[in-house]
């Protein structure tokens, strides 16, 4: 094997320190760009789309008198539950189904068949069996975010190096050690995709789900403002939730980082 010299650590650990900064910045360019565009789109008149001064000016109003902190802080208590409640329970059954086939025969026909089911469409149902209340709302954003990292637990236990199996049943590793040392480390990067992917339909199921008589939320704020034709408040609406599943997609993005820092990245 090749000693790596010093110089050469040091330029990696440059290399490495630049990118971030790199990405930042891209990020800024394409933010720049995106209000460019916004601009210009609103300027010729889009069906009346509101500009960024404009809806700037709306959210100002809406911070202003704790409507937009009310309906935040509502909505993200909705996903953070359904989403917390939908992965506890997603990654114990995808290792079932993973570890033992028994366990695959008898859940994967149902997974799959939910899977086909959009959870909107299970809305009628939730209301008809739950009620109105918080219920089914956290029902509905539970199994969008259950649906999505229970296949990908799933499928990071089947994906599993079978070399590293082997060996580990070689040097005499228990079927417990095994799913400890071995196949748990090796999913972690599926079971963080999962949840990466959990959340983003959490936060894309959060509108329809504050359909069942909401009086708070980002969602029923957006729906109240549709009936008026108030765009601009239905575009903070918008960016507001954007942003609140950007900044959580980041905080699991640096997770996922910290726990697999083992993997070579590009």
């Amino acid at each position: 094997m090749t000693a790596i010299s010093a110089p050469q650590r040091k330029a990696a650990g440059r290399a490495e320190g630049r990118r971030p900064r790199r990405s930042i910045a891209l990020n800024l360019v394409a933010v720049v760009i995106g209000l460019a565009v916004w601009t210009l789109l609103a300027s010729v008149g889009v069906q009346g789309m509101p500009g960024p001064a404009e809806v700037a000016a709306r959210a100002g109003e809406l911070i202003a008198d704790g409507t937009l902190a009310l309906d935040a802080l509502a909505s993200l208590r909705r996903v953070l539950l359904g989403f917390l409640l939908g992965t506890l329970l997603a990654v114990p059954v995808g290792f079932l189904m993973g570890w033992y086939a028994t366990a695959r025969g008898l859940l994967e026909p149902y997974v799959q068949f939910f899977r086909t089911i959009p959870p909107l469409a299970i809305i009628p149902l939730a209301i008809v069996l739950m009620g109105i209340g918080e219920v089914p709302k956290v029902f509905v954003i539970f199994l969008a975010s259950f649906l999505s990292s229970v296949v990908a637990t799933f499928q990071g236990v089947v994906d599993v190096d079978k070399t590293l199996i082997n060996a580990a049943r070689v040097l005499g590793a228990s079927d417990r050690t095994i799913f400890l040392k071995v196949v748990v480390p090796a999913s972690t990067p599926f079971i963080l995709v999962g949840m990466r992917v959990g959340l983003g339909s959490a936060w894309g199921t959060l509108v329809a789900a504050e359909l069942i008589a909401a009086q708070e939320g980002l969602g029923f704020r957006m729906q109240q403002a549709q009936l008026y034709y108030d765009l601009s408040t239905i575009f903070v609406g918008l960016i507001a939730i954007g942003v609140l599943g950007l900044l959580m997609d980041r905080l699991l993005l640096l997770a996922e980082r910290r726990l697999t820092d083992w993997q070579e990245r590009r």
